[in-house]
């Protein structure tokens, strides 16, 4: 699938925390983590498991950079 995002990682699922509604899926990228909260259907959607391979998708119109 094609995206306009440039801003592609690629990363290992670490865990999922479910909610009633919502889901936090923690994936690691190198040496870092990445949070994405998504909904608990997405995550179901998704058939999302610890240790699956997926890509991190960031696509925002404001990017803070910290020294």
């Amino acid at each position: 699938m094609a995206l306009s995002a440039r801003n592609q990682l690629p990363g290992t699922v670490t865990a999922i925390h479910m909610g009633e509604v919502m889901a936090e899926v923690e994936v690691a990228v190198g040496d870092h983590q990445v949070v994405s909260v998504i909904t608990r259907r997405s995550v179901e959607a998704l058939g999302l498991g610890v240790g699956d391979k997926v890509t991190v998708v960031i696509k925002s119109t404001e990017v803070m950079l910290a020294t």
